[in-house]
């Protein structure tokens, strides 16, 4: 009786042992699972983070396109005053393709 008992008990051990081990597979494949799931999230978001840096340096000075806009109107008054005072003096404007207004 005393050996029926015993072979119950290796069985019971090598059952224990067989789900420990299927266990530690699965939390191997798990962790393994997340760490890949975390270098992909972190590969991202760098990319974001490039992106988002950029934009920013890229439209830091859009606030100066109003005054941009202005100087280059400014500039086409000149350059109308320009070919206005050639003309004047004998310059031919048709020749020189004189600025259209808009």
């Amino acid at each position: 009786m005393q050996l029926a008992i015993q072979e119950e008990h290796v069985t019971i051990w090598w059952t224990t042992l067989g789900l420990g081990v299927v266990l530690v597979v699965a939390v191997i494949v798990l962790l393994s699972l997340l760490v890949s799931f975390v270098k992909d999230i972190d590969t991202n978001v760098r990319e974001v983070w490039d992106t988002a840096t950029r934009l920013a340096s890229n439209t830091a000075t859009t606030w100066m396109l109003q005054q941009t806009a202005t100087r280059v109107e400014d500039l086409g008054n000149e350059v109308d005053m320009h070919v206005r005072a050639l003309a004047s003096v004998g310059g031919d404007r048709s020749a020189r393709g004189g600025r259209r207004r808009r």
